[in-house]
């Protein structure tokens, strides 16, 4: 164990900026904010410990393992073999962990990419479940679902399940002027100099962070309903319409976007939201705000097409575009605005 910990350590200082560039998931902070965030594990604690029945001498493959710590909760609730696969450079820790926990005789971990395995370990050819934590900001920010879409197809028998299973993304309207002024107005004067050219790459970015229900304006619409089981790569590029309905007098400065995931093959099923009525989680919500404010009044509707898409240099990262129009008594707008998640 001694020698174990130093050939660790000793790796950890090898690892270069470059390195970490391509593998930010090596940091032990990212695991630690996942770990400590209640809903999101606790989501997955009782979703699997709470179903013994789903897992109980059942083949589970862990897709994005981390740490290891869905894999040793399935091998908690009664799973006969459980395949943990992370590409990271965590999974060195990933291995002690399970190795210190007891559960070296269950769980197999493997270091690669889900798409560069060819056969999996002690000739199992299929699997009787699949865990993952692949949701990402905007819900599909980092293109880990492709890799479950990718696990699904190739290994999960016909029979199988997917944990979570369904997932669905939501877009309302906002109006936070302070936080946007303070924003923006920044690169006006950053420290006696003007920024104006970051204030308006600025715009094009959306902005990750906590939202509080009461600068919500609008109702949610569902732009996108997802389920795991059946959807294919094709289906997760959106093309959605939304309509939005103001519920007070106030201005419209921008859109937020949520998401909500649910396990529905428990024995109760368990849905956990990301909104901004919802406790905090590590993914918080998705921000973008718009070039001037609509002023509205209660019951007037923004209507619009919300765009995403993989970019096509880097497929980590999101392309999207909203597309509005508001026909109010003292507002009239057609826009278009286009962000990119990264």
């Amino acid at each position: 164990m001694e020698n174990t910990q130093k050939d660790l350590e000793q790796k950890n200082k090898e690892l270069t900026s470059k390195d970490y560039y391509f593998d930010s998931y090596s940091h032990y902070g990212i695991h630690e904010e996942m770990l400590k965030d209640e809903v999101r594990t606790g989501s997955y604690y009782r979703a699997i410990i709470n179903n013994k029945h789903l897992f109980k001498d059942k083949i589970v493959m862990d897709v994005g393992c981390g740490t290891g710590i869905l894999s040793m909760f399935a091998a908690k609730a009664g799973a006969k073999k459980v395949i943990a696969i992370d590409f990271s450079n965590i999974i060195d820790h990933t291995n002690e962990i399970i190795k210190e926990n007891g559960y070296a005789d269950v769980i197999k971990v493997i270091h690669k990419k889900v798409e560069d395995i060819g056969e999996l370990p002690e000739g199992i050819e299929k699997v009787d479940v699949i865990i993952s934590e692949w949701m990402g900001y905007c819900l599909l920010y980092e293109s880990m679902l492709n890799t479950v879409i990718y696990a699904r197809d190739k290994w999960l028998t016909e029979e199988g399940i997917i944990l979570p299973d369904k997932a669905s993304l939501f877009i309302g309207g906002i109006e936070d002027s302070n936080y946007n002024n303070e924003k923006l107005e920044y690169w006006e004067n950053v420290w006696g100099f003007k920024m104006t050219s970051i204030k308006k790459a600025v715009n094009i970015e959306p902005v990750i962070d906590i939202i509080e229900e009461k600068h919500v304006v609008t109702n949610y619409h569902e732009l996108k309903q997802i389920d795991i089981k059946t959807v294919t790569l094709e289906e997760l590029e959106l093309k959605a319409p939304f309509l939005l309905q103001c519920d007070r007098n106030e201005y419209i400065n921008g859109f937020v976007t949520f998401f909500t995931y649910t396990f529905s093959k428990c024995h109760v099923p368990i849905t956990i939201s990301t909104g901004p009525e919802s406790t905090y989680t590590h993914w918080k919500q998705c921000i973008f705000f718009i070039k001037e404010p609509l002023t509205v009044y209660k019951d007037e509707t923004v209507k619009g097409i919300f765009k995403l898409k993989q970019n096509n240099k880097n497929n980590r990262d999101l392309d999207i575009s909203i597309k509005y129009v508001f026909n109010g008594e003292i507002s009239k707008v057609a826009e278009k605005q286009k962000y990119r998640l990264r």
